[in-house]
């Protein structure tokens, strides 16, 4: 009699069917996952997109537009761990503004992880005065020297909000949150040389994001007294030696220092106005610790170390060019007397009610040296001889020669300079040679004068 298969044939269906409904089943909650996953993906970069980038009909005003947006996002998504405006990020701005002793000032310091910004930071918030950082952290030179000294001012309790001067809203918001008295408006685009290749820069910082912070000062109330840094540029083809404020300042020679005579004349207008409290100081070649790779003694100190050979400067009529070097302990004391003796605004909403201060000081050294001498310096300090280049002072904006008359600053706030070249020189070896971990004869050298002296 033949076997029945019939029942194992009919199970071997009834499984296969069953395993079907469940590879369906899975497939369609995969697909509807998957189709989900997908939608939301989409709708995040659809966000994105509108967010950082404007239309591409609105031609005109696209320019302005995507700077304030890429500028909003990158305060409100990378300012330390707290979107711009919620209440961590408020607390934040609240503690680091808030000053410790009587009478304190609370003091927005633009450009904050800048080389003067940083050293003037940590000087207010050592005699207890509340100090809250602006910057934006450009890449004019490396951001990373700009990080480390932004980490620093962090361990003193002193918070940097990440943010463009341009950026209107941002500075309105600060301004609600904290009644500044006072602002040190430090943040520029610095060099001359940089200004041939990229003009527009000097412009959009040094006179658009200038008149913005005014227009936000002039609207608060009160309205804060406004330190900020012209700069020994102004001066320009002036052949008066040594400069004095009384001199012309209407001949610049390059387009960073018609940058800061404009921003003189910009404050001129809004302390007429609007009875802004304004003083200008006009800053000659400062150096020292923590400072801008871009200046001579910074990468004259690098490349002799590298053994790479350095331009020495000539004038046209083969003279020696020759510089007031301002050590920055020295600088940073000048800002503060500024401070301390800027008379308060006068206006309220942006109404003057009557006269308001307007100043502008010489801060210098005094005492003209050589580039020359300033190398010979650095070789001594390092105990490497440099590979010198001498070639005429190229037409680019720099001018031969500056020397600062500070006999004004002296009167009002007792601004008197005491470092000399050679020991501020050996304070930055010591500082640079720490820094960049550089382990050989010249740091040895500087640790033996350490122990010393």
């Amino acid at each position: 009699m033949p076997t029945d298969t019939s029942k194992p044939v009919k199970l071997e269906r009834y499984n296969s069917y069953i395993r079907k409904v469940h590879s369906t089943k899975l497939l369609n909650a995969s697909s509807k996952f998957l189709f989900r996953v997908t939608l939301l993906i989409a709708l995040v970069l659809i966000l994105f997109f509108t967010i950082n980038y404007p239309p591409l009909s609105d031609n005109t005003h696209s320019a302005p537009h995507h700077h304030h947006r890429h500028s909003f996002l990158s305060t409100s998504l990378f300012s330390g761990s707290s979107l711009v405006g919620g209440a961590a990020w408020e607390k934040q701005v609240r503690h680091s503004s808030t000053p410790r002793r009587v009478n304190g000032f609370s003091v927005l310091v633009t450009g904050a992880a800048g080389f003067i910004g940083s050293h003037c930071s940590l000087a207010l918030k050592k005699r207890g005065d509340g100090v809250l950082g602006l910057d934006n952290f450009n890449d004019y030179y490396d951001p990373t020297l700009k990080r480390a000294r932004q980490n620093l001012l962090s361990k003193h309790q002193i918070f940097i909000v990440e943010g463009d001067l341009n950026d209107g809203p941002l500075l309105t918001k600060l301004f609600d949150v904290v009644p500044f008295t006072h602002v040190l408006h430090l943040a520029a685009q610095a060099g001359v040389r940089y200004a041939m290749q990229n003009p527009q820069s000097y412009v959009k910082s040094n006179i658009a994001g200038f008149v913005n912070l005014l227009e936000v000062a002039k609207a608060v109330n009160p309205q804060p007294a406004i330190v900020w840094a012209s700069s020994s540029s102004v001066y320009g083809l002036n052949t008066e030696n040594p400069f004095s404020e009384r001199d012309r300042t209407d001949r610049p020679a390059s387009l960073y220092a018609a940058t800061k005579k404009a921003g003189e004349e910009i404050a001129h207008t809004y302390n007429h106005i609007y009875g802004l409290s304004l003083t200008g100081l006009r800053f000659f070649t400062v150096y020292g610790p923590w400072g801008r790779p871009d200046m001579a003694y910074f990468f004259f100190t690098k490349d002799i170390l590298q053994g790479k050979p350095i331009d020495i400067y000539r004038t046209q009529d083969q003279k020696a060019v020759a510089r007031d070097f301002t050590y920055i302990d020295d600088v940073v004391k000048g800002c503060l007397g500024a401070l301390d003796t800027a008379e308060k605004s006068t206006g309220s909403g942006g109404k003057k009610k009557g006269p308001a201060q307007l100043r502008v000081y010489n801060l210098g050294n005094t005492s003209p040296v050589p580039v020359g001498r300033l190398v010979s310096i650095l070789e001594g300090l390092l105990n490497t001889k440099a590979k010198k280049h001498v070639i005429t002072l190229p037409r680019n904006g720099d001018v031969p020669y500056t020397h600062a008359n500070v006999t004004l600053a002296y009167k009002d706030f007792g601004y008197k300079p005491t470092t000399d070249l050679a020991s501020g020189l050996r304070k930055f070896v010591k500082w640079y040679v720490n820094y960049f971990g550089i382990e050989s004869k010249h740091s040895k050298e500087t640790q033996h004068f350490d122990e010393s002296s």
